[in-house]
């Protein structure tokens, strides 16, 4: 009875979030402290703590995300009325076409989430989609949709983001790998998405609402609007400074002995500085998404000031509405964090590792394998990396290989009859397909778009489920016809 009380545990979290939410129309936020809360109490600690826990777990969750969506809420609200926005879609529909202007979304997700963070990403485009659907009347869950089928993937296959780095590792292959055979695998799966979201769209029929009051109609429609330039600078610019960051961190672990990069940058010896260790110090402060947003605020704010020539009073009423619509995003998303934080505590992942233990059989079976158990992961603890992070190395250890061996890279191969990497896409796959209430990415899509609780379940879930599958069913090809053995 012991081995699954943890997931006694979890069914309890499950029923208190979703009975709450979706049946006593609760506000999300209580129904997750409220689960979480619940969780905790029946999970593993001491009595005294199991409280504190929960609360510690929402505060690092709104630590990571808490200023980056207070700013996205500012810069978005920004863009619509000082019309930066309007400007950009302007460009995308004469550029492509009205009919693919989803297209360029999905592009610009997929390509801006392999530096950046999704939910960095998401913050920044979908004032682009919120503009389309103001323009053309039509389409807005198809523009959140393309966003997500192309940020989604790459965060999750395509190396520097956490997940698809910590597997190359734990599988013992080199990160140059997952980044060319991930971006190989997403780029159909976010196609597939894309392909899948009109029928989303016309099938949900989501209605577009006003986050923050009605910014975007404050204008008029003969207000002047930013330069191309300046209207992009505000998406751009962010996404510039921290990949710069990215982009030095990368090529100064590649570069320095992995002993010296555990303590600080100016205690590496003098030969082994180089270029990257001299400008580390200042990228990996510009390159901090809180600081490259709050760069990108300003920006906004001077972009509002000089079309509208607005009195402080009306710039502090924009800044005030947008914080009070980002607050609510803050809360909930934490909300969301403290829940997964504690059904961790549960201990829920090692309840699941023990169903499979001793696994063996062919390639296919391992690669089946591990999108079945990140999958169960994902939906039993919220974080997507979690389940990679854990899975690989759960994995690794199934596979039997010793750490004493010469080549772990050349035995893996020989177990698995493939290389590692579709093991990582598989798993990858796996972690995409569970998303729900416990993700903090389910929040940040439906309060940022404006969704309710249960329209996100039949998009945001759908979808990440579809590319999932999509995804997964293009490494099994891929193992087939190119293995790489």
């Amino acid at each position: 009875m012991d081995q699954y009380y943890p997931l006694i545990t979890l069914a309890v979290g499950v029923a208190t979030v979703i009975g709450m939410i979706m049946v006593l129309r609760i506000n999300a936020f209580i129904a997750l402290i409220t689960a979480a809360i619940l969780v905790s109490l029946m999970a593993p600690g001491e009595p005294a703590a199991k409280i504190d826990r929960v609360a510690a777990a929402f505060g690092s969750t709104a630590a990571k995300i808490g200023i980056v969506i207070g700013l996205a809420a500012v810069i978005g609200e920004c863009m619509m009325v000082s019309g930066a926005a309007d400007r950009i879609v302007q460009f995308f529909i004469r550029l492509l076409g009205e009919k693919r202007a989803s297209w360029a979304l999905m592009l610009s997700g997929f390509v801006l989430s392999v530096p950046v963070f999704f939910d960095t990403v998401f913050y920044l485009l979908v004032p682009l989609a919120r503009s389309l659907y103001l323009r053309t009347g039509k389409n807005y869950l198809l523009s959140l949709l393309a966003i997500a089928a192309g940020g989604a993937i790459t965060h999750t296959l395509v190396p520097p983001t956490p997940g698809p780095l910590s597997m190359a590792a734990a599988l013992r292959f080199d990160v140059g790998v997952m980044i060319v055979i991930g971006a190989v695998v997403g780029f159909p799966a976010a196609c597939i998405g894309l392909f899948a979201a009109p029928i989303f769209d016309r099938m949900l029929n989501v209605p577009f609402r006003d986050l923050a009051g009605q910014g975007a109609e404050e204008r008029g429609s003969d207000a002047p609007t930013p330069s191309l330039l300046l209207s992009l600078l505000p998406v751009v610019l962010p996404v510039l400074m921290i990949s710069a960051n990215t982009i030095v961190d990368s090529m100064l672990r590649g570069s320095v002995p992995v002993e010296f990069l555990k303590g600080k940058i100016s205690e590496i010896p003098i030969e082994h500085q180089n270029v990257w260790t001299q400008a580390a110090p200042y990228t990996s402060t510009i390159g901090n998404a809180n600081f490259a947003m709050l760069v990108s605020t300003a920006i906004a704010l001077g972009l509002v000031w000089c079309t509208c020539h607005m009195d402080r009073r009306k710039m502090s009423d924009i800044i005030e509405r947008s914080l009070m619509s980002g607050g609510v995003i803050i809360l909930i998303t934490s909300g969301g964090g403290a829940f997964g934080g504690m059904l961790q505590e549960a201990q829920i992942g090692d309840a699941i590792k023990s169903l499979f233990t001793g696994g063996t059989g062919s390639g296919m079976t391992w690669l089946l394998l591990g999108f079945l158990i990140a999958a169960l992961m994902k939906f039993a603890q919220g974080s997507g990396t979690v389940a990679m992070v854990t899975t690989s190395a759960m994995l690794w250890a199934m596979l039997g290989i010793s750490d004493d061996v010469v080549d772990p890279l050349a035995a893996s191969k020989a177990v698995l009859g493939m290389h590692p990497v579709y093991l990582a896409c598989a798993i990858g796959a796996g972690s995409l397909f569970g998303s729900w209430m416990n993700d903090s990415g389910f929040w940040i899509f439906a309060k940022m778009g404006g969704l309710t609780e249960g329209e996100t379940l039949r998009s945001w879930t759908l979808m990440l489920m579809l590319l999932g599958l999509a995804s997964m069913a293009v490494t099994l090809i891929m193992s087939i016809l190119l293995p790489l053995a």
